[in-house]
Formats: C-alpha cells, sequence, structure tokens
C-alpha cells in the first residue's frame, strides 16, 4: 500500500485527429472549462490521420488560460532531445508556465524508420532515453557555466549553448512498463506515466517498488517521482466492470488507486464532452474529498491515541477532514451554547421563489440548563465556518458575472472558475456540512446506512422533518446552480442575455443565503448535542 502524499490532479487524453481540427481543439479547452487540470496528446508523428502534437499542443495552450499541456508522450526518436528541450522551454514561457515532458523510448519502429528515425533495441531505447534526459536537463540549466556536453552513445551534443530556461520547472514523466525503463524512471524521472488499460493486476505495486527502490539507490525519495495513470471506461447506471459504471463507483476506484497504489494523477482518455464533464464535475472533486479526508484522518490518528468511547459514543462517525474554512465567528469555551446562527437578513434580489419558506419545520427547542464542552462548541461552530466559505464564493461569482459584463474575462472562464467551485462541487447531493465524511463511508461501507442525515435522525427523531426539508432543498439550490451554468451558456451565443444572467444568479443567492441560514438555526445546537463530529 503506498500514498506518496501528492495533490491530486485530472485531465484528460484527447485523440489528435486532423479530420476535424476545430473540434479536436473545441475538446481540449471544453477540458479547461469545466474545470480539469491537465490536457494531454499522443504523439505518432508518422501517423498522417493525427494533427502534429507539438503544433497542436501550442496552439491549445494559446486558446487557454490556466490549463495545463503534454504530450503523452513524445516519441524521442523523432524528435531530438536538444532542439525538443527549446521547443519545451519556449512553449513554457509563452504559456506561463503549463508545459509538462512526457517522454517515450519508442515504439511502432517500422513506422519510426519510414520517417527517417532509427530503430533501436529495447536496451537501447533505454539508454538513448536516459541520454535525451541529460541533454534536456543541460540545456534548460542556464545557471550552469560552460556549454552543454553530451558525447553519448545516441545524443552528441557538443558545446552548444545552454538555454532559453522554462518559466518553471518543467517535470519528465516516463511512460515506462519493462523493469529498465522503471529503474530510470527512479534515477532520473519526475514521473512515472503508464497507461491502465495496458498493466495487469499488480503491475502498479512492482512498479512502485522498483521505482522507489532505484530512487533510493540514487539519493533521491520516493516522493520525488509522480505517479500517474491514463484511465478509460465507460459511465453507466449500473456498475458492470472497472471504471464502468456510475461516478459514485469511479470516485470509489480513482480513490482507492490514490491511496493504495500512489496514484495522484489521473488522465481519462476520452473526447466525448460528457464524459469530461463528468469526470471533471463530479468525479474529480469527489475523489479529492475522499483522498483529503483518509489523508487527514491517517494523520490524526497517528499524532493522537485513539480515546475509550462510551458505549452511547460507539455510534459516532469518525473525524471527517473539513475544507479550508474561514475563521469561527463563534466561541468555543465551554459552558452555555454559544455558536450563533447566521440570521436571514430577509433581502431578497429575485421575484422568483423556489420553495415556501413559511412551511419550514422546525426541530426541538434546546434544553436552556445544558452546557457544552469546548469539542460540542467547535462541532457546532464548524458548520458556520463551512457555511462562510460557501457565502464566500457566492461573492466570487457576483464578482465573476460583473468581469463578464465589464468584458474582462468571457462566459467559459466563468464556467471554469464556477465549476472549481465548493457548492458547484458537491452537488448538495446530502449537504455541505456531510460531504467529507459521506466521502469516507462510501469508500468503507455504504452511503444508505452510514451518512450523516441518517445519523441525526437516529440520534433524535424530532429531527426527520426538518432533515427531509433540508434534503429538499439541496436538490433545489443543484438546480439554480444548473440554471446558472445554462444562463453562462446562452450568453457565449446571445451577448444580449447579461440580463437573463444576472437574474439566475440573484436567484441562486436568495436560495442559497436562505437555506444556509435555515441549516445553521436547526442544526449547530443538535451537531453538538448528539456528538455528530
Amino acid at each position: 500500500m503506498s500514498d506518496y502524499g501528492h495533490d491530486l490532479v485530472f485531465g484528460s487524453f484527447v485523440t489528435p485527429s486532423g479530420g476535424d481540427p476545430g473540434r479536436t481543439v473545441g475538446v481540449a479547452v471544453l477540458a479547461e472549462q469545466v474545470g480539469l487540470d491537465l490536457v494531454t496528446f499522443q504523439d505518432h508523428p508518422y501517423q498522417p490521420a493525427f494533427l502534429d502534437t507539438w503544433t497542436l499542443l501550442s496552439f491549445v495552450a494559446a486558446r487557454t488560460s490556466r490549463v495545463h499541456v503534454a504530450a503523452n508522450v513524445t516519441n524521442l526518436p523523432l524528435r531530438p532531445p536538444a532542439v525538443l528541450a527549446r521547443s519545451v522551454a519556449s512553449l513554457d514561457l509563452l504559456s506561463g508556465g503549463r508545459v509538462s515532458l512526457g517522454l517515450g523510448a519508442g515504439a511502432f519502429w517500422e513506422a519510426i524508420e519510414a520517417m527517417g528515425g532509427r530503430r533501436l533495441t529495447p536496451g537501447q531505447g533505454v539508454r538513448a532515453l536516459e541520454e535525451a534526459i541529460e541533454v534536456i536537463r543541460q540545456l534548460w540549466d542556464t545557471e550552469a557555466r560552460g556549454g552543454v556536453r553530451v558525447d553519448g552513445e545516441f545524443y552528441r551534443v557538443l558545446g552548444a549553448k545552454r538555454g532559453p530556461a522554462p518559466a518553471h520547472a518543467v517535470p519528465i514523466w516516463l511512460g515506462a512498463y519493462k523493469p529498465r525503463m522503471l529503474q530510470l524512471t527512479g534515477r532520473r524521472a519526475d514521473g512515472w506515466l503508464p497507461s491502465l488499460g495496458y498493466l495487469q493486476p499488480g503491475d502498479l505495486a512492482k512498479g512502485n517498488a522498483i521505482i522507489d527502490d532505484a530512487a533510493q539507490q540514487a539519493g533521491r525519495a520516493p516522493q520525488d517521482v509522480r505517479r500517474l495513470l491514463n484511465i478509460a471506461g465507460t459511465f453507466s447506471a449500473r456498475g458492470r466492470g472497472e471504471l464502468n459504471g456510475p461516478a459514485e463507483q469511479w470516485v470509489q476506484e480513482l480513490a482507492e488507486l490514490a491511496l493504495g497504489e500512489g496514484v495522484s494523477t489521473f488522465i481519462l482518455a476520452s473526447d466525448d464532452p460528457d464524459d469530461l464533464r463528468r469526470f471533471a464535475g463530479e468525479v474529480a472533486p469527489a475523489v479529492r474529498e475522499l483522498v483529503t479526508a483518509e489523508r487527514d484522518r491517517g494523520t490524526e490518528s497517528e499524532r493522537t491515541p485513539e480515546p475509550e468511547l462510551a458505549p452511547e459514543a460507539e455510534l459516532a462517525p469518525e473525524p471527517m477532514a473539513a475544507p479550508p474554512v474561514r475563521p469561527s465567528r463563534a466561541t468555543v469555551t465551554g459552558g452555555a451554547f454559544a455558536v450563533v446562527p447566521t440570521p436571514d437578513d430577509g433581502v431578497r434580489r429575485s421575484d422568483q421563489q423556489v420553495w415556501d419558506e413559511s412551511t419550514r419545520p422546525t426541530g426541538p427547542a434546546p434544553d436552556p440548563n445544558r452546557t457544552y464542552t469546548p469539542h460540542e462548541q467547535a462541532t457546532g461552530a464548524h458548520l458556520v465556518q463551512i457555511h462562510d466559505g460557501l457565502r464566500g464564493e457566492l461573492a466570487q461569482i457576483h464578482d465573476l458575472i460583473e468581469q463578464v459584463a465589464a468584458g474582462e474575462i468571457d462566459a467559459g472562464a466563468a464556467r471554469s472558475h464556477i465549476n472549481t467551485m465548493t457548492m458547484r462541487q458537491n452537488r448538495w447531493t446530502l449537504g455541505v456540512y456531510c460531504e467529507s465524511y459521506c466521502r469516507i463511508v462510501t469508500t468503507h461501507h455504504t452511503i444508505e446506512d452510514q451518512s450523516f442525515f441518517p445519523r441525526l435522525r437516529a440520534r433524535d427523531p424530532r429531527l426527520g422533518p426538518v432533515v427531509d426539508r433540508l434534503e429538499q432543498e439541496h436538490h433545489v439550490i443543484h438546480d439554480v446552480l444548473e440554471g446558472v451554468d445554462r444562463a453562462l451558456v446562452a450568453y457565449v451565443g446571445s451577448p444580449d442575455g447579461l440580463a437573463e444572467l444576472r437574474a439566475a444568479v440573484d436567484l441562486l443567492t436568495d436560495a442559497l443565503l436562505s437555506h444556509l441560514s435555515y441549516e445553521e438555526r436547526e442544526l449547530v445546537e443538535p451537531l453538538a448535542r448528539l456528538g455528530i463530529a
């Protein structure tokens, strides 16, 4: 079991088809708009049906502003390393530090020979790749004195001037499967990039072991090598196999690969826009939350011995990892309950109403004589903290819309920002407070019998009507968010639709602020009283 602790990255593996260049570029641009971190293209210069990968990467980098780009992986036998190094550094400078370098030793040797390349044996390919890495790193190292000198078996660079230096430390990822390539990855590379479809059960663990051992022998740490993985699959209503099922199944399987096999970058091979939207909007954020929660839980268990539980506390869920939040506005000292729910100011921006607030049920009144420990006080304040983060994101949405109206950014960029926000990612299916916890139990048990709201119902049945109403409102808010997204899409095709866009955001503001205040009013005290941390 390996988890190297790297931040999680999600990307796309787009076919560089030349049949419809506009669509190829459009799929890559969509990857940024839906919130993915990386766009990659395979590199087969001998394939006449494909666009040239480095030309395509340059064009896509110019059409985007945030997403990183890489070849997956560069065909080294047809791209001399000294020239490649300058191509990569140049694009990295032009794109503001958004380029990574995937490298492969070569395949399809008959096609390579037909294009003027040299056929190599597997052993020669590994040696040539190691020499190429040396050439590339020396050319990028502009702090060193003198010219580049690599007098190798396959590449000879005798005194070439160094530079340009890339805008950032460009990582080198190797597409590797065999032991010699894996050892080279551990010695010299920054990442291991295989494809899941080419691996047999156990190959990830075996590859990690070889890379780790080679890294340590070279005086490096195993964590110096990021573990990436090309994946492919099918989104379907029912599970039919590995990465063939609903998004929840994908989340479980990718989280297991991250926590158990050390994979921290998942690159989806698909040209289907719907697949990219689901991967970015449903799978990626849920995997991030689950992995973060598990890592934080592991760190906490190493730091603090497990306390003995009282019988009534045995059903309490394990501590959950919270997303970054603002400092609490409430005290966490012991005594009377002092966490103040955020009041609803009654201001409404929209004439439309998505629900009747007068029909909201209320829970039981708190016991005025009960006292609360500092830990219980903190539990109640935690919900307010998370909601403060969502309120802050709502203000960001208003700011984004004003930037669109002023022509400072386009609607596509606004969608990309909104898709990365917590309120957009969690889809409101189980409530913002329980999201991290629910992701944990999805991995270990089932969400139906261990989720947050059923625990509230079980601990205090009087909260049942409140919980039911909150769940209903979560789904309504998700629909309202979809309305904002539709308005953004419509605005792209009709710039005079700004009024409709503002109206959609006003409706979201009314619904969200009202809902958050209601949830705090009804749940901050029960969370502390019932011991649901």
